[in-house]
């Protein structure tokens, strides 16, 4: 297996972590078959043998030729590991020729823009080899004009790849007429059938995009005639529906089912929601429909709101949602969308858009793909049918489903489509993280099925079969070298674990006395580091001064009045172990300032007058019920709504300046003409599209939404201007903290200089063997850091991985500012280095660094500015902060050469 080729396509197309691991299956498969599985002449039932044993899970190719099954949820991205499939297939084994085949015309035309050069969703983009000569996209509607053109240009001496894209519904359909499908018949252009041709070829592989849905095609089994090399299928739903029930494939290698993909957080948290105590049978057919389209509304007009809070409170772009409600059949959805059009005084008129067989496919996928743009007012989908595999948006939050289903048709169907995240990952904040299924007659019924160990969906329940719930874990505490090396100690895991690393050099005491007096030593210093006056560097502290000051302090510290201390001191030559210990702390330490900026001479703060974004307040209903959400991932009851609370205010804004009151930062002294007005704002809007009632239901219940949004935009609006700063140095340096890991329990340390063959799993080792490193053990996040370590113990005089709360520096991101831990430190001859490697994912499509690894930067640069004025001051070195991409980590690059083309000045990268 070449890992090098599968390394470097997860590097360039940023695969997530399922994603790669199908990389690796599909190259474990062929290995395992000595690459026989790729020869057109192969014996099927042996390459079924090899593989079998290889996968214990897999019992049958299913297929007339040998095919592989990989199951990912949706949402995880099973477009670009099709991409890169074949991109690893042409580079390690030189295959040319791909048929894929789509279940419908929107995964048709959405595989055909995704395969195409140019376009957002590129499968392809950072793939060097496909730069100059991409491969040929040849479809179902072009192959007899494209493929004529293409094999003649060939001449039999195949130098580019093809992949052949083709809608299987289309052949379906022109099979089931009685007829050969088209792409079996004569073609004028090529003098021959593009089927014949295709058969023709000695390594086609075919890859099935929903293969759940070829199961019984008979377009697939006229397609078998082909005779692929292989096939590779991907789906969400490794099994079929058939009347004696549920039959799951036999063919699946890789499973990364929708609970692991919910832990993970690649998708939304999807929740059944309901009235609290509520009674579906006190309501008649009607009644209860129109109740859950009410709430289905309220709950969209909510999240409405969160979503915009989301954005203000973390600069990022406002997401739209909208609500899909599942009518019964045509003649329902036409009444449904005049009922919404009409009710809320004809609030959500033109915003309402009818989807089913009445609308031509063409024009149904162009209506869905556009509700996506924030610009597009549609806010309500109806849908006759559940909504097909390939309606690729993101903004789908709210479900309401007004047709019979039971409990898991409902889970399968429902869940599947509204699941992909809208900013591709989650956000920690709930509402925005969830996907609602609004189902009060049903509600118990869809608990109870997401709670079924049996539920082919493999939800929470049958997350205990993947192998890391196997793995035990323990904490481990690590030391500096310092320590090690004064104290002589192992370093023991929580579970007994024991680590013996390689230290540079043997611990410097031997008997007890001397290292109790090495021990006190250490805390000596240690109180120095907040006397920068005294010690404005840690070399500073090997002065005679200070010496001689450290020996009478280890002195007072060991005796204390106690005469058994006292006789060990006689026996210990503490002026030699107070030296050895400096030097120590010395040799192994970096240093580090604390560093305050503080504002100095006249400071002047506060918000400045705006006019609210009334967007998220204006849709606001008044609520009459309190709805509750109970969470299908982790069973997890969210009550959403406060009902009536009891108490009135005789000053409607009083309702929003009670909770504006709670937020710490906001001096309300200082603000309240401020605070009084926006308050106002906010109800002159509510009141300009509700009665009197309403207005105050809408306050009592959700004015802690008003006042969150209103609070958002404050800090946009937040300013302070002082004269002048300040910079004052707290310590000269600082001792290393013990850094704290989670790791498997009871393994080997591993070298750095080991090749890691399974990349996931590099956060549960543990890595030893350094000779420059001022810990033992390290952790690394990634194998880019790991191969980065290399490059540290050839180049630099010393390094670390520093713990948090070493720098205690921050960022800004949003209305946070979390504290920045950076990647690396690193001394040479002539700087220190304060280093952050970076996926190429954290880059934008202009390949700038995204928003939050340019904050980190600004905040590290600055850092580093003031580091250096004190240090140079004081005898030290300057500091230098790099941002380094992680496809630039190779080991034959020199450190001095990432100083000369990725250090940051002036806060660019």
């Amino acid at each position: 297996m070449d890992k090098k080729i599968i390394n470097s396509i997860s590097g360039r197309l940023s695969l997530r972590a399922p994603q790669r691991e199908s990389l690796d299956a599909l190259a474990r498969a062929i290995e395992a078959t000595g690459d026989r599985l790729l020869d057109p002449t192969h014996d099927i039932p042996a390459m079924l043998d090899a593989i079998k044993a290889e996968f214990s899970n897999l019992q049958d190719f299913e297929r007339e030729f040998p095919s592989l099954c990989f199951a990912l949820a949706t949402g995880v991205g099973k477009t670009r590991l099709m991409g890169a499939f074949i991109t690893y297939l042409y580079l390690a084994h030189g295959i040319k020729n791909f048929f894929v085949l789509a279940p419908n015309l929107t995964i048709y035309e959405k595989l055909i823009a995704d395969f195409s050069p140019g376009t957002p969703k590129y499968v392809f983009k950072g793939i060097s080899e496909f730069a100059i000569e991409a491969p040929v996209v040849i479809t179902g509607d072009n192959y007899e004009q494209r493929g004529a053109q293409l094999s003649r240009d060939l001449l039999g001496d195949q130098q580019i790849v093809t992949v052949n894209i083709f809608n299987i519904s289309k052949i379906n359909s022109e099979v089931r007429g009685g007829k050969a499908p088209r792409i079996k018949r004569l073609s004028e252009y090529l003098g021959d059938s593009y089927f014949n041709y295709l058969a023709s070829l000695p390594d086609l592989v075919l890859l099935m995009d929903e293969s759940h849905r070829y199961r019984a095609s008979a377009g697939v089994k006229a397609l078998n005639e082909i005779k692929p090399i292989m096939g590779l299928e991907l789906t969400a739903t490794p099994f079929v529906e058939t009347s004696r029930g549920t039959v799951p494939f036999q063919n699946v290698v890789v499973d990364y089912p929708l609970a692991r993909a919910m832990d993970d957080g690649f998708v939304k948290e999807p929740a059944v929601v309901t009235q609290r105590n509520f009674d579906a049978s006190q309501y008649s057919k009607e009644e209860l429909e129109t109740i859950k389209l009410m709430d289905g509304i309220r709950l969209h007009e909510a999240t409405k709101v969160e979503l915009i809070t989301y954005a203000h409170e973390s600069d990022v772009r406002v997401v739209k949602p909208f609500m899909l409600v599942i009518a019964r059949d045509t003649t329902h959805a036409t009444a449904l969308k005049d009922k919404l059009e009409t009710i809320f005084d004809g609030k959500y008129l033109g915003k309402v858009i009818q989807v089913d067989s009445s609308s031509k496919e063409e024009e149904t996928v162009a209506a869905l793909l556009n509700v996506e743009s924030s610009d597009e007012p549609t806010e309500i989908v109806i849908h006759v049918n559940m909504l097909k595999e390939g309606w690729d948006v993101t903004n789908l939050y709210t479900i309401v489903p007004l047709r019979a289903a039971n409990a898991r048709t409902l889970i399968e169907q429902s869940i599947g489509r509204g699941l992909r995240l809208p900013y591709g990952k989650r956000t920690g904040v709930e509402p925005v993280d969830r996907l609602s299924i609004v189902a009060h007659d049903k509600f118990q019924e869809i608990v109870d099925e997401a709670n079924n160990p049996d539920n082919p969906l493999r939800l929470k329940q049958l997350i205990l079969d993947r192998p890391e719930d196997a793995i035990k874990t323990e904490s481990v505490q690590v030391s500096s070298n310092i320590n090690a090396l004064v104290s002589g100690d192992e370093t023991t895991g929580s579970a007994g674990t024991h680590y013996t690393p390689t230290l540079p050099a043997q611990p410097l005491f031997i008997s007890e006395p001397e290292k109790k007096a090495a021990k006190a030593a250490l805390a000596i210093i240690k109180e120095y580091q907040t006397k920068p006056q005294q010690a404005p560097t840690s070399k500073s502290l090997q002065s005679e001064t200070l010496q001689q000051a450290m020996i009478l302090a280890v002195k007072e510290h060991l005796t204390q009045g106690q005469q058994s201390l006292l006789e060990d001191e006689q026996q210990v030559d503490i002026a030699d172990v107070v030296a050895k210990t400096t030097a120590l702390v010395v040799n192994n330490t970096i240093d580090i300032p604390r560093i305050i900026v503080t504002p100095k001479g006249t400071v002047t703060s506060g918000y400045r007058t705006f006019t609210l974004d009334l967007t998220g307040i204006k849709g606001l209903k008044p609520q009459e019920r309190a709805l509750v959400s109970q969470s299908l991932q982790t069973n997890h009851q969210t009550e959403i709504g406060e009902g009536d609370s009891g108490n009135y205010e005789p000053i409607k804004e009083n309702y929003i300046l009670k909770k504006l009151f709670d937020y710490d930062d906001i001096p309300y002294d200082e603000h309240a003409d401020l605070l009084y007005d926006l308050a106002r704002q906010a109800v002159e809007c509510l009141s300009t599209v509700n009665d009197e009632k309403d207005v105050i239901n809408i306050l009592q219940n959700q004015s802690d939404a008003i006042a969150r949004l209103i609070h958002a935009q404050m800090d946009k609006h937040f300013y302070e201007e002082a004269t002048e700063y300040e910079v004052e140095v707290r310590s000269g340096f600082t001792t290393l903290k013990d850094c704290s890991y989670t790791t498997a329990e009871d393994q080997d340390l591993k070298s750095y200089r080991d090749t890691v063959s399974d990349v996931s799993k590099i956060k549960q080792m543990l890595f030893g063997g350094f000779s420059k490193c001022l810990y033992p053990i390290q952790k690394f996040d990634s194998d880019t850091e790991r191969r980065f370590s290399t490059i540290l113990e050839r180049d630099a005089i010393k390094w670390f991985k520093p713990a948090k709360g070493q720098f205690k520096m921050y960022y800004k991101r949003g209305t946070e500012h979390p504290e920045y831990v950076p990647d690396f430190v690193a001394e040479t001859n002539d700087y220190v280095l304060m280093i952050e490697t970076k996926s190429a994912q954290h880059r934008n499509q202009d390949q700038s660094w995204n928003e939050e690894v340019t904050e980190k930067m600004k905040a590290g640069v600055k850092w580093c500015l003031n580091a250096s004025d004190y240090l140079k001051a004081n005898g030290g070195k300057e500091w230098k902060y790099l941002l380094i991409p992680h496809d630039e980590v190779k080991e034959a690059n020199t450190l001095s050469s990432f100083i000369a083309k990725f250090e940051c000045q002036d806060q660019q990268p």
